[in-house]
C-alpha cells in the first residue's frame, strides 16, 4: 500500500524558527523563538517526520545551525531530514552523526555532480535531492540563480545514480498560499520513477488530500510550513483525514 507523509517544516535562521516569502531573506516572519520546541509540538500533534532547513547554512554554503539541529534530533522520537548548504562530504557526515535521518542536497546536485554522486553512493536512502524549479528549470543558491537544466532531466539522471527521494519545490508557489503544482510533481515522479515529496504552496487540507490521491504514482508526501503556523492546516486533523481518504482504504 502506498503511503503519504506530512512533513512539518521548521526553517531555522539566527537560531529561530522563521518563514521567508519566496526565499526572500528580506521578507521574514519569526514564528517560534525555539526550533526545538516547535519540533516537539509537531511531534505531539502526530507529525511522523520533521523537515528542517538551515537558512543560514543555505546562504553560507555549509551548516550553521547544526547544534540546534542536533538538539532537535535528540529531542524528538521521529526522524528528521535537513537541507541547507550541504556541499561537502564532511558536512553530510556531521549532520548524520548528529542523529539526522536524511540529508537534502540542493544546489550541490546541480553544481557539483561528483560530490552528489559520491554522497548517493555512500549514503543512498539517507539522501534526498531537493529540486527547486522556476518555470520547469532548476534554481540554485537559495533560489537566487536559475539554471538551464530541466527539473525532470535532473531527476532522471540522479535516479540512475541511486537517488531514491526527491523534494520538489515550485518556487512561484512557495509561501504564496496558492496551492501546489500537482501536475509538475506527478510528472517528476513519473519521469524519475522515484518518490517525490511536494514542497511549496500547500495551503489547506484539501491540497494535501489532492496530493495524496497520487501516492500510488510516486507522490510520497508534502512539506508544509506557513499553513501550519498560520492555522490554515491543523496537522493532526490533516493526518487523520489522509488516513481516512479513499486513496488509503482497501
Amino acid at each position: 500500500m502506498s503511503s503519504f507523509t506530512i512533513y512539518p517544516a521548521i526553517d531555522i535562521r539566527g537560531g529561530k524558527c522563521v518563514r521567508l516569502v519566496q526565499g526572500d531573506y528580506d521578507r521574514e516572519t519569526v514564528y517560534h523563538d525555539s526550533p526545538v520546541e516547535a519540533a516537539k509540538a509537531w511531534e505531539a500533534q502526530g507529525g511522523e517526520y520533521i523537515h528542517l532547513v538551515d537558512l543560514d547554512g543555505a546562504k553560507a554554503g555549509h551548516p550553521v545551525n547544526h547544534e540546534i539541529i542536533g538538539e532537535i534530533a535528540r529531542s524528538v522520537n521521529v526522524p528528521v531530514q535537513v537541507g541547507g548548504g550541504l556541499r561537502k562530504l564532511e558536512d553530510v557526515k556531521l549532520l548524520l552523526g548528529l542523529g539526522v535521518s536524511r540529508v537534502i542536497l540542493g544546489t550541490a546536485a546541480i553544481e557539483d555532480r561528483s560530490f552528489t554522486e559520491a554522497v548517493l553512493a555512500e549514503y543512498g536512502s539517507q539522501v534526498a535531492i531537493g529540486i527547486d524549479a522556476r518555470n520547469g528549470l532548476v534554481a540554485t543558491r537559495g533560489w537566487l540563480e536559475t539554471t538551464e537544466v530541466k527539473a525532470e532531466d535532473l531527476a532522471k539522471e540522479l535516479a540512475a545514480k541511486g537517488a531514491e527521494t526527491f523534494i520538489f519545490t515550485d518556487i512561484s508557489r512557495d509561501g504564496m498560499m496558492q496551492g501546489p503544482n500537482t501536475e509538475a510533481i506527478v510528472a517528476l515522479a513519473k519521469a524519475s520513477g522515484r518518490t517525490v515529496i511536494a514542497s511549496g504552496g500547500v495551503t489547506s487540507q484539501d491540497d494535501l488530500l489532492k496530493l495524496a490521491e497520487f501516492a500510488g504514482q510516486g507522490v510520497g508526501g508534502a512539506i508544509v510550513g506557513k499553513a501550519l503556523y498560520t492555522g490554515g492546516i491543523d496537522l493532526s486533523s490533516a493526518i487523520s483525514a489522509i488516513a481516512q481518504s479513499s486513496a488509503f482504504k482497501g
